[in-house]
């Protein structure tokens, strides 16, 4: 097991272009689940495999353990990687194809057996290591890429976007065991998805990319929800995404539609320190109750409702809402949830708020 450090490291990829990957400076503990997230275009991809030397770094460095590996060719690194594609070898069986790294490293037959063997179990795939990579199923050859990565021992697994070729069902319970196995071997992990829920779910902690290679935040899960850093991290995380509206700050808190906000102490004392008079107000869509009194909830217009079970999503919009606007969305009791056309009158749970400036989108308090 290893760290792994990203010191100032960028990639790009044609001069007088943007870098891929800007100035990123990133710490993963020896033994820790890291989760690198962000929309296409983020360099979520590229950063994993610079650290894998499938990309050069044009400045900066990489680290494992404490050792620049920046020059080193990819076999010099001691990392494994898994594909979103498997690339497994078709000719070969599944114990063949899980043993052919050590074979080329020398290793004697009977190890690699035993290793083989030893991962198989691990993987429930001892019935399946005679058969060839087309007799299994998607999840079934995602574990076999597993395996031959496991088998390895490395200091480091690298896993790009290793479930985006399942179905939603298998997606769910393959990444569930995905973050099961690497707790039992302890092995230091960078996975790289565009899925937040993904990200939100497997790691210990999620690093929040940009369009461009920047980064915006690390953080656990829990705290990348509960205070998020900023407006992009605000809307990307959490699903549905968190509503985002400027509001102007009056007397109580901030005018949203037809009601005013109370705001926490440290938001407005942010906001007077700032000499702001509006801010982006963000309230997420299960923030909300369903109103008492009417006449003292948020107006909301509905245009769509999503029946999810449990829960129901209510989208549309509010009042002072500009034209094109992005729907305005609240989670509802799915038992009774309201028609298309109706008016719902919402009421926002207390320190449930968030606030944001209107121009650096950076948090307030």
């Amino acid at each position: 097991m290893a760290s792994v450090d990203y010191i100032n490291a960028s990639r790009i990829y044609a001069s007088g272009q943007a870098p891929a990957v800007n100035e990123l400076n990133l710490q993963i503990a020896d033994g820790e689940f890291m989760v690198l997230v962000g929309p296409s275009g983020s360099g979520k991809s590229t950063a994993l495999r610079m650290l894998a030397g499938l990309e050069p770094v044009d400045r900066g460095s990489v680290q494992i353990d404490g050792r620049d590996v920046t020059k080193l060719a990819p076999k010099d690194r001691d990392i494994a990687m898994v594909f979103q594609n498997y690339a497994l070898y078709p000719h070969m069986s599944v114990a063949e194809n899980m043993a052919f790294a050590l074979k080329l490293a020398g290793v004697p037959k009977a190890e690699r057996q035993r290793k083989v063997e030893e991962a198989a179990d691990l993987l429930d795939l001892r019935q399946y290591l005679d058969r060839k990579p087309k007799a299994l199923s998607g999840g079934q050859r995602q574990r076999v890429a597993m395996g031959r990565a496991i088998v390895r021992n490395p200091s480091v697994f690298l896993m790009d976007e290793p479930l985006s070729n399942l179905d939603a069902k298998l997606r769910v319970e393959t990444r569930a065991n995905i973050a099961g196995l690497q707790a039992r071997l302890g092995t230091t992990t960078l996975y790289v998805t565009h899925d937040q829920v993904e990200a939100m779910t497997m790691g210990d902690r999620v690093a929040v990319l940009k369009e461009g290679g920047f980064l915006q935040q690390v953080d656990t899960p829990r705290n990348l929800y509960e205070r998020p850093c900023n407006t992009f991290v605000a809307g990307f995380i959490g699903s549905p995404a968190m509503n985002l509206r400027p509001a102007k700050l009056v007397t109580g808190g901030a005018q949203l539609g037809n009601i005013t906000i109370p705001l926490q102490p440290a938001i407005t004392d942010a906001a007077a320190a700032a000499g702001l008079t509006h801010v982006i107000l963000g309230l997420r869509p299960e923030a909300f109750t369903t109103a008492l009194v009417p006449e003292k909830g948020l107006q909301l217009t509905v245009a769509l409702v999503e029946e999810l079970g449990a829960d129901a999503f209510v989208y549309g919009t509010i009042p002072d809402d500009e034209p094109g606007a992005k729907k305005f969305v609240a989670r509802f009791d799915a038992r009774i949830p309201p028609r298309v056309g109706d008016q719902v009158f919402v009421e926002v749970r207390q320190a449930d708020e968030h606030a944001f400036h209107p121009e650096t989108g950076e948090r307030l308090g």
